[in-house]
């Protein structure tokens, strides 16, 4: 990439998206292609369609879907597995007949099986059964993987694909019926303090295990990969250690100042026992997360007391 060539980042108004503006920018890159869901919808063929004819971008990042916690997954399956088959399936395809040099597809670790063995290895991927509560959102990612592997191998069609672990920071979702759990759990000890509560109530038995990657370091790979890696194998981006989320509560307590007690509601789901990605790949690379989990939760609890007005709720 050259820092005039013509980017379009899709879903640039999301967690992600929005992350990898501001490095891009940050960076020099000067000519980006931004459009909003008012502007272009990623699910209208057409649409998509002319958006490229019109705008013909060098470099496609997709880090556009739809996205939520297990209970989105499990109240919205339809709409997880077709929106986002539909987006993916527009924007890939219409990348590469309006010749972009490059496509870069943001995936999820969920893809992997729910029993893999730990830490995850890409080469895990379709090897077992899927985590239930979020497998339509799984089968679409895997799809696009799939596609980005198929239209390199019979059109030589430079797309990429990178697997995220659990992202958060600046711009999250706060709404406690489609959040992930992170930024769930800020709000959740942020309104029991306010509220003078005794006690904050967390889904499931707290003993699960989960990786979590400060969104500004994703946005750092994000970029560095799709400057510098060309290969048609997925990647892992995330940090090489996770946590309980029993400890990341306690962790978010802290943060937050909330002095009560937390308490575990283990008829809820707890979803996959574990989920730690191997970044051996990815080190190799040379490329690492910078952000510790405790400043990066930090700096995100200061930015939602900051825009708690136009935070999503």
């Amino acid at each position: 990439m050259q820092k005039n060539s013509k980017i379009f980042v899709a879903g640039h108004r999301g967690l992600v998206g929005g992350a990898i503006v501001r490095r891009l920018q940050a960076l020099g890159y000067d000519n980006l292609l931004l459009a909003g869901r008012d502007q272009l919808d990623l699910q209208d063929r057409n649409a998509v369609e002319a958006f490229f004819a019109a705008n013909k971008p060098e470099v496609v990042i997709l880090a556009a879907a739809k996205v939520g916690g297990i209970h989105a997954n499990n109240s919205y399956p339809a709409e997880f597995l077709h929106d986002n088959l539909v987006l993916q399936n527009n924007v890939i395809d219409a990348a590469y007949r309006h010749g972009a040099a490059k496509l870069t597809f943001l995936g999820s670790s969920c893809i992997y099986p729910k029993l893999a063995p730990q830490p995850i290895k890409e080469e895990y991927l379709l090897t077992g059964p899927l985590e239930p509560t979020n497998e339509w959102y799984a089968i679409a990612k895997i799809a696009g993987i799939k596609l980005c592997q198929a239209y390199r191998r019979q059109y030589g069609f430079n797309a990429i694909s990178l697997m995220p672990t659990n992202l958060y920071g600046p711009g999250d979702n706060f709404d406690l019926q489609n959040s992930h759990v992170l930024p769930a759990l800020i709000r959740k000890f942020h309104e029991a303090r306010a509220n003078g509560d005794h006690e904050v109530v967390m889904w499931g038995t707290g003993t699960p295990r989960r990786e979590f990657l400060h969104v500004d370091d994703m946005a750092a790979a994000t970029v560095f990969l799709t400057e510098t890696y060309e290969g048609e194998d997925i990647v892992n981006v995330g940090v090489g250690d996770d946590i309980s989320i029993r400890e990341l509560a306690e962790m978010v307590k802290e943060i937050t100042g909330f002095e009560g007690r937390i308490v575990n509601d283990a008829s809820k789901p707890d979803g996959t026992p574990r989920k730690l990605l191997d970044v051996g790949r990815l080190h190799g690379l040379g490329w690492k997360a910078q952000i510790p989990l405790h400043q990066g939760i930090t700096g995100t609890y200061r930015w939602f007391l900051q825009h708690h007005a136009e935070a999503r709720l």
